[in-house]
């Protein structure tokens, strides 16, 4: 049998897999993307996507359909009784030049899933469903697994593979990664999309009872359907009819109006908390629900397994370029404590459901994910990099500055791709940039002179007119900033700034020999 030979081999098409997908395949490489279900899944289960994560959507060019498919989260009815008391739980804000996206964002999750397929498709690349992993092996060289198709077993060399197949992943079993936690049988919720009767749509209703019980109905945006949240006595076994659930909610609710008309939708959910105790087996990678698994509280899993792919994407593409492989390394090293820490929110925020804990269904910068960071991390060590409001490691803001031409321009707008953004603010800054060197095979690097002078035709020049830009990165004499493909601040250089940027992109960059400008 012969095999095929591709760069990456990502095995499963949710959010995180087809996210991998989308940032590889706009980098050149060569992936497939496999899944083992006939079709994408038509649920809503994970509907909060993060504004760190609509972030990396703009970047990966998947927001415009997501932003379409959603809505900003309503606020909660607490329904005591007759009464019922409203509550914020993600209170409103406004946008600002340094994060553009400050809400959470209310999107049932096939329409994420398809949002982020649509633009795969639009870069050339297609989910390949009803394909399973059955096996692979791997040699210092190059990973062969065997795929089953609804064409037959077919045979996929590549350099890597990503298993991004959920909590039971067959790529984590196969290579042998344990997957540390709890699954508590006892602990279950029923969740169903379903159109409904008697019920106003500006609400996220709540119907509280003693010992965690709760019967939750959230409206999903631009559809006649709620999420249904209905959490089970231990030992429970629901019946999942539709006449069964109308007559479980009402007897919850005490309201006889509320009529379920249509489910298209349903599941038996059981919190998961865990976490993979590494994330590279070789020349194997673990990504999103296959490498940690969340209660559902706080909307983390999905936003979490996307930035795992993200963090991914352009470290594969530099190292399959030339750049070392110790590179691929610093994935674990930089997410694995990130998937820690929010196993240990998201569980916080769960367990003070039963408690009828109000901080419980509270929402703040913690899940909002702005201040994910890889501060002291493997690429971040210099803990002299830093600035008045940002540290080596920290996620860059966006800021408006404005162009030649006088067009007010996004910061966003030009670190976006598949690059590495230098910044010089000021002339002696300008000149520094103009004489670093970067490598012809890689992530290209693109200069931005701010509030200086352009060394050639090509450079793009800002100008930083009402001092926003400054503001937000903390700015007040000339300085170099580099920037990973991925928004975090990966170099600041005050002094010997040319010597400061060389050294530290060196770890990130093929050993090629550099061009310079002309």
């Amino acid at each position: 049998m012969s095999a095929e030979s591709i760069d990456v081999l990502v095995v499963g098409a949710g959010p995180t897999g087809t996210a991998l997908a989308v940032d590889l395949v706009r980098r050149g490489l060569a992936v497939r993307i496999i899944d083992k279900g006939a079709t994408g899944f038509d649920g809503s289960r994970a509907k909060g996507v993060q504004p760190r994560t609509l972030e990396v959507l703009e970047d990966l060019g998947a927001l415009p359909d997501v932003l379409a498919g959603g809505a900003t989260y309503p606020p909660l009815g607490i329904h005591a009784g007759p009464l019922t008391i409203p509550w914020a739980m993600n209170p409103r804000r406004r946008a600002t030049s340094d994060v553009p996206y400050p809400n959470t964002w209310l999107i049932p999750q096939h329409r994420t899933d398809g949002a982020l397929r649509a633009r795969l498709q639009e870069l050339g690349g297609v989910v390949e469903f009803d394909c399973a992993l059955t096996s692979f092996e791997q040699t210092p060289e190059k990973v062969t697994a065997t795929v089953s198709t609804p064409d037959g077993v077919r045979r996929i060399e590549c350099r890597y593979l990503v298993g991004a197949d959920g909590g039971s992943s067959a790529v984590r079993k196969a290579a042998e990664v344990g997957f540390e936690g709890k699954t508590d049988e006892s602990d279950r919720m029923i969740i169903a999309d379903a159109t409904v009767e008697g019920l106003s749509r500006n609400r996220w209703h709540v119907w509280p009872r003693l010992g965690g019980r709760f019967v939750g109905a959230c409206p999903l945006p631009n559809s006649d359907q709620f999420q249904w949240m209905i959490r089970l006595d231990p030992d429970e076994e629901p019946s999942l009819e539709l006449d069964d659930l109308n007559a479980r909610i009402r007897a919850h609710t005490g309201d006889k109006r509320i009529s379920l008309t249509q489910v298209s939708w349903k599941s038996v959910f059981r919190p998961n908390i865990r976490l993979a105790d590494r994330y590279r087996a070789g020349r194997v990678f673990l990504a999103g629900d296959a490498a940690h698994v969340h209660t559902p509280a706080g909307a983390q899993g999905l936003n979490t397994g996307i930035q795992d792919a993200y963090n991914l994407g352009w470290k594969l593409a530099q190292v399959l370029a030339g750049a070392p492989d110790t590179l691929l390394d610093t994935y674990e090293a930089e997410r694995r404590p990130i998937a820690a820490r929010v196993l240990g929110l998201s569980t916080k925020k769960y367990e003070g459901l039963s408690r009828l804990d109000p901080s419980s269904i509270k929402r703040g910068d913690d899940e909002r994910q702005l201040g994910v960071n890889y501060r002291g991390g493997p690429l971040a060590a210099n803990a002299a990099g830093r600035t008045r409001t940002l540290r080596v490691g920290d996620r860059v803001p966006d800021a408006v500055l404005t162009d030649q031409a006088g067009h007010r321009r996004r910061l966003f707008e030009h670190t976006a791709g598949s690059h590495f953004t230098a910044i010089a603010y000021g002339s002696e800054a300008g000149a520094d940039l103009a004489a670093i060197s970067w490598p012809a095979t890689g992530a290209p690097l693109l200069r931005l002179f701010v509030d200086a002078r352009a060394a050639t035709e090509r450079d793009i020049v800002l100008d930083d007119m009402g001092g926003g830009f400054a503001k937000a990165f903390g700015l007040s004499s000339p300085t170099l900033l580099l920037i990973r493909p991925d928004g975090y601040l990966a170099a600041v250089a005050t002094e010997n700034r040319v010597d400061a940027i060389d050294a530290i992109a060196a770890g990130m960059l093929p050993a090629s020999k550099p061009t310079t400008l002309v």
